[in-house]
């Protein structure tokens, strides 16, 4: 989604702050290092790097940014669980969309990537086709 919305939006950003790295939370998004840190933070389950980045977050970005950002982490979390719980595969149209984000972010060293099926020639037919379209219908929406 990130990627897709930073298409859309004409925005600089570099992927790698998902894997955490901090030179990439430069660019266009706002609080781009508080919000990478508490998101991270959010992931690793621990209390006291939670509440340091929790903290961080507020001071930098203000209360509506953190319970926004809390929200979204909320949010994805519960997705992935049942996503991971279920076993269930990335569809091929959504595959097709995210497929140069997967491998930017070499999202296929998890367990769960094993549930969705390499793409072959139908996946590759809609890449080209369905993000530049994707991008073009997302514009003219907003």
């Amino acid at each position: 989604m990130l990627s897709l919305s930073a298409d859309i939006t004409e925005s600089d950003v570099n992927l790698q702050m998902i894997n955490g790295d901090e030179t990439a939370a430069s660019g266009d998004i706002a609080h781009g290092t508080a919000l990478m840190k508490f998101a991270e933070a959010v992931a690793c389950r621990d209390e006291s790097v939670l509440a340091s980045a929790r903290s961080t977050l507020l001071q930098e970005a203000g209360a509506q940014v953190l319970v926004d950002a809390a929200a979204v982490a909320a949010n994805f979390q519960r997705m992935v669980r049942i996503a991971d719980s279920t076993g269930i595969p990335l569809d091929e149209r959504s595959a097709a969309l995210a497929d140069s984000t997967i491998k930017e972010l070499d999202l296929t060293r998890f367990d769960s990537a094993r549930n969705t099926p390499p793409g072959g020639f139908k996946r590759k037919l809609m890449r080209l086709i369905a993000r530049p379209m994707a991008i073009r219908m997302f514009r003219k929406l907003s």
